[in-house]
């Protein structure tokens, strides 16, 4: 805060006047800890990056200057006027102006205030802190206008809904149902998931996705859900508040599924863009299902590997949520021991240190191939589900087996 203040002074001792803007003013009144520092300023953009030694123009063309401070970032906007909207997510031309008209074109009067730290004084053109007192959210101005302008601020209005337990006042909330199916293409499926990976930060994910559903969009985001009535997806995501804080977002989008197929589950990742990790996340996710639908068909092997795999932790932790609660103490205390009788074998297979390795095999006159792929498989399959250790015992049990050449 000492940076963004003294910000605040450079511009100020320039003839210029500079404000915090937006959320932090919004945090600062609710009490919450607040986010990044946004500072807005009648300076041109040219005069902000001659005063500060490291600066970045992120958005000149939109009079935003990025100022570098001990490692820190901070955003320097001049107050502007947003001419007109082509696209239905940013301004196509921009003219600079006053704070009056600049708190006019942003998109909640809980985020249109500004915050003079010097002389420690709100500056509020939009009646926001009358609705902060009320807990509402109201668009700035004509609900259709402002999410024609953007369509993504109707996801953001139903996040600071959930977020802060507030209401959105009745003619915001029918200009985002009417404009629900607008959502596409004017925005970006990576700009979606974004706001759903802010969502599932804070207290409330479940009451997000909901809220979402009723106003329209959640469906708009994922057809296939359209048919379905407000029980059923209050039903399947009942149990999203009880994952883990650290589950990534789609461990909870995919409950919206029950019936997919991993082929289904591998589609959706690629459909809301996500990485490759995010996508092995899901299919080992989906192994852990399949295994603990199957326990008792599954072997210790298999388990070994379940238990040695990096996602393990927070793949059981999100599985253990979906057994009935008066079991889930005994459901981990069983992986717990489990874990413990597997350990050699799990430590083995994370440090690729198998009991019987390619030279045993070459000692039998096995050469390096396929086959020996196999029967180096096999043979930890035998050393894991028969507890053997001695590589010769168990090469002794590959023999037995037809693959081994006669």
């Amino acid at each position: 805060m000492q940076e963004a203040k003294f910000i605040v002074k450079t511009l100020t001792a320039e003839g210029y006047f500079a404000y915090f803007a937006g959320g932090w003013v919004r945090d600062f009144l609710l009490n919450h800890p607040p986010d990044d520092i946004d500072i807005a300023t009648n300076a041109p953009p040219d005069v902000v990056e001659s005063l500060f030694s490291h600066t970045i123009p992120i958005g000149k063309a939109f009079g935003i200057i990025l100022v570098l401070i001990k490692n820190k970032q901070y955003e320097v906007a001049t107050f502007r006027h947003d001419v007109e909207y082509k696209d239905g997510r940013r301004p196509s031309k921009i003219e600079f102006s006053t704070p009056e008209i600049d708190a006019q074109r942003r998109d909640f009067t809980i985020n249109g205030m500004f915050y003079d730290p010097i002389k420690e004084e709100i500056i509020d053109f939009v009646n926001g802190r009358d609705d902060l007192n009320k807990k509402i959210i109201r668009c700035i101005g004509n609900p259709h206008s402002r999410f024609k302008e953007d369509r993504l601020r109707m996801i953001r209005a139903i996040r600071m809904s959930a977020r802060f337990n507030f209401e959105i006042e009745k003619d915001t909330k029918k200009a985002i149902i009417a404009h629900s199916d607008e959502l596409f293409p004017s925005v970006a499926i990576e700009r979606i998931f974004q706001e759903f990976s802010k969502m599932s930060k804070y207290q409330g994910f479940k009451k997000a996705l909901i809220m979402l559903f009723e106003f329209k969009l959640l469906q708009t985001i994922f057809p296939d859900i359209i048919k379905l009535e407000l029980d059923e997806v209050k039903d399947r995501l009942f149990l999203v508040d009880d994952f883990p804080h650290r589950a990534p977002v789609i461990a909870s989008i995919l409950e919206l599924f029950p019936e997919y197929t991993l082929e289904q589950k591998q589609e959706l990742c690629r459909y809301l863009k996500l990485s490759n990790r995010e996508i092995e996340f899901v299919t080992f996710l989906d192994l852990g299902k399949s295994y603990i639908k199957n326990e008792n068909k599954v072997d210790d092997f298999s388990w070994a590997y379940f238990y040695s795999n990096h996602f393990f932790e927070l793949a059981i932790d999100i599985l253990a949520v979906h057994i009935k609660a008066e079991k889930r103490k005994d459901f981990l205390f069983n992986h717990e021991e489990k874990q413990k009788i597997l350990k050699n074998y799990v430590d083995r297979i994370k440090n690729n240190d198998p009991v019987v390795k390619s030279d045993h095999l070459k000692l039998c006159n096995i050469k390096p191939g396929i086959l020996m792929g196999q029967l180096l498989k096999e043979a930890e399959k035998i050393s894991i589900n028969k507890k053997i250790l001695d590589p010769y015992k168990v090469i002794e049990e590959l023999k037995k087996l037809k693959i081994w050449p006669k």
